[in-house]
């Protein structure tokens, strides 16, 4: 497929949703006229930016634009209990988020998909839907998902607009982590705590290992919590210490 299959007027309000989030500095993810934008650009029921860190089974971004409906909160535990059957999911995982744009067709066909429990139990009632992985480190899944209620498949050039602005979305991605990484100033010892937190320490191995009472770990933490605005470790950690820059796309 060529880039002619992009006409220009299409290129243009590609460019404009580019520009648009890149000059977006509100809100704590990626900018949400990001995700307005790619609903414009490629027609759907429901555009989704998902973070999920599955160690912890911890929602780090969850951002969502509804265009078909009101639909109901998703159930975590739903999604948590049937994910392996996501195939998306699960190449994602797999690949660290290096993976071509996909839609669920490349995996398996609608009434397969319609048999799975993910769909009865949370995916329900989008039959067709295109997913964008992004890099991130192994144990994380970050991707930007587009969902229809019809089984009318996206078409080649939906999947070309969003290959082409696939590298923006990353880099505007990781803009946005940069800029929610302002300067905090803690103390040198809530900074080794955090340290020891990041390779794996409990509070009392913690407490040991510095020789203070466990009580006073838990204080230098919620000190440390309070500072960065954030209100877990996994939290804590992605702030202060973020993950290499993932290579290639």
């Amino acid at each position: 497929m060529s880039r002619h299959s992009i006409t220009e007027s299409h290129m243009q309000a590609m460019l404009d949703v580019i520009d648009e989030a890149r000059h977006d500095d509100t809100g704590e993810g990626p900018p949400l006229s990001l995700l307005r934008g790619l609903g414009r650009l490629i027609p759907c029921d429901l555009a989704e930016f998902s973070e999920v860190d599955l160690p912890t089974r911890q929602s780090l971004t969850s951002q969502a634009v509804e265009y078909g409906g009101s639909y109901p909160e998703p159930d975590d535990a739903a999604w948590w209990r049937w994910k392996h059957q996501h195939p998306h999911c699960a190449e994602v995982e797999r690949s660290h988020g290096h993976l071509d744009v996909a839609q669920l067709s490349d995996y398996m066909g609608v009434r397969e998909y319609r048999n799975l429990a993910l769909y009865s139990e949370y995916m329900r009632p989008f039959l067709t839907m295109v997913v964008v992985a992004m890099p991130t480190a192994p144990g994380r899944i970050r991707m930007y998902n587009l969902s229809r209620e019809s089984t009318k498949p996206f078409t080649d050039r939906d999947l070309l607009t969003l290959r082409l602005l696939r590298p923006h979305l990353i880099d505007i991605y990781h803009t946005a982590a940069r800029r929610r990484r302002e300067p905090v100033r803690l103390t040198p010892r809530e900074l080794d705590i955090l340290r020891a937190v990041a390779n794996g320490l409990s509070t009392e191995a913690i407490a040991r290992q510095f020789i203070i009472s466990s009580s006073t770990v838990r204080k230098h933490l919620e000190n440390t919590f309070r500072k960065l605005g954030v209100s877990s470790r996994i939290e804590a950690l992605a702030r202060v210490f973020p993950e290499p820059e993932p290579y290639g796309s």
